[in-house]
């Protein structure tokens, strides 16, 4: 079975977020990893395209009840559950890259730290950290789409 990570991020990202999560779709893709995305703007459109680009097979899950989403999505699945998809996203995967950061990411973020056991990995987004301010353990930083796809395929 094909590895399958999600990717997570801002619906309204900057011009290097999108230039990086596209970036790390065309690396998943070419690995033969299926991408598992909320199928919206910003980062998971970018994610979306680049993995397209490249063949890969990319799955949105939303979160309302409509199936208009990113047209560079092989499939997508309405929930009509509000940010609660993110726990299904999370579940589906079997690692998390997050690129930059939002309210909706860093739910993404917490849903895989709790789950456990999966890769964890934050591009270029926020340094979460634990009451006396040292780093969530678990999370890995990155700084490049290849040292993040790097840190998941296995």
């Amino acid at each position: 079975m094909a590895l399958q990570v999600a990717v997570c991020g801002p619906g309204d990202c900057t011009e290097a977020e999108a230039r990086a999560a596209r970036r790390v779709g065309e690396l998943l893709a070419e690995h033969g990893a299926v991408v598992i995305c909320g199928g919206g703007t910003g980062v998971m459109a970018a994610v979306a395209a680049g993995a397209r680009a490249r063949g890969g097979l990319v799955i949105g899950i939303r979160p309302d009840d409509s199936r208009d989403a990113s047209p560079d999505l092989s499939a997508t699945i309405v929930t009509n559950m509000g940010e609660a998809r993110n726990a299904i996203i999370v579940q589906s995967a079997d690692a998390v890259i997050s690129v930059g950061g939002s309210w909706g990411t860093l739910s993404e973020i917490a849903l895989a730290m709790r789950r456990g056991g999966i890769p964890v990995v934050s591009l270029r987004g926020w340094r979460v950290a634990a009451g006396d301010g040292a780093p969530v353990p678990g999370i890995q930083h990155v700084d490049t789409p290849e040292a993040a796809v790097g840190a998941v395929i296995r």
